[in-house]
């Protein structure tokens, strides 16, 4: 019975279509998650939500109970979240897919020479995004991959961005997100570092991004903040003119474990950076 264990698991729930599947979910709003298992999966058996927040090492390891099926009280007694995995595992975990991460409105809609202008801005915003989506995955990776050594699959999986490609971000000049893209290169490097140790224990680390993905992340938008990603949109279909928008978190899933369930260390892949498609098109 293949584990995983996936952080932000609100849209990655889907896995829990297969009954042999049993899915972990580390979220940060756990009531809202275990509401859309009830309502939206009629309360799956082999779904098992965990309230975490990946940017405390200590935070991560006290969480609170929870089985599945049952929709506890915040007071229920807490409990460390590798013990509570590997209590409901039987000790292992097969998957880890590191998909929680932070998404900075500061940065999404100006170049970081406008940034700039607001210095002490731009540094809480630099400093959070690295707290999130490299430290707080950091913090993950060493928790857990004590269980991944004892699982079968031995995967680990860190959701990324094609905004981190040192590559396609000067050839068309694609400037905005400057602090998310940053923390995603710095999040690349460490599942390389992460690789390069445990390649030799059989451990596949590698960073996927799922394409641009619809997540309503830009709905508050003003009217001259979607001009400048108006712009981003058409450097998208520079790049790619097939491209036709956003893509849904379920298609976009889909397509990540798809690249997951085919990557292995034997061919290569551990710490690598590739897309949804398993290469280097970001779209």
């Amino acid at each position: 019975m293949p584990s995983y264990l996936i952080t932000g698991a609100s849209r990655g729930v889907g896995l829990s279509a297969d009954s042999n599947n049993t899915v972990i979910g580390l979220v940060r709003d756990k009531p809202a998650t275990e509401k859309k298992v009830k309502d939206e999966l009629h309360a799956r058996s082999n779904i098992y939500i965990l309230q975490a927040d990946i940017t405390s090492y200590s935070a991560l390891q006290a969480r609170h109970n929870q089985t599945p099926g049952s929709y506890s009280s915040t007071n229920a007694p807490k409990q460390n979240a590798v013990a509570e995995t590997a209590k409901i595992t039987g000790g292992t975990l097969d998957y880890l897919i590191a998909n929680a991460g932070l998404i900075s409105h500061f940065d999404a809609y100006d170049p970081i020479g406008v940034l700039g202008n607001q210095p002490e801005v731009l540094e809480q915003g630099l400093l959070e995004c690295f707290k999130v989506n490299v430290i707080g995955n950091i913090h993950l990776f060493n928790l857990f991959t004590p269980l991944i050594l004892k699982g079968q699959a031995k995967k680990v999986i860190a959701i990324s961005s094609g905004q981190a490609d040192l590559e396609l971000i000067p050839k068309f000049s694609i400037d905005l997100a400057a602090a998310y893209s940053i923390s995603k290169a710095g999040l690349n490097m460490a599942v390389a570092k992460f690789s390069a140790q445990y390649a030799k224990d059989g451990v596949l680390f590698m960073s996927i991004c799922p394409g641009v993905v619809e997540t309503g992340q830009f709905t508050s938008a003003t009217e001259e903040q979607m001009k400048s990603l108006s712009g981003m949109f058409a450097k998208f279909v520079e790049y790619a003119p097939h491209f036709k928008g956003p893509s849904t978190p379920e298609s976009a899933a889909r397509d990540v474990i798809s690249v997951m369930h085919k990557a292995s260390v034997e061919k290569g892949d551990g710490g690598s950076f590739v897309s949804h498609f398993g290469n280097k098109q970001w779209i």
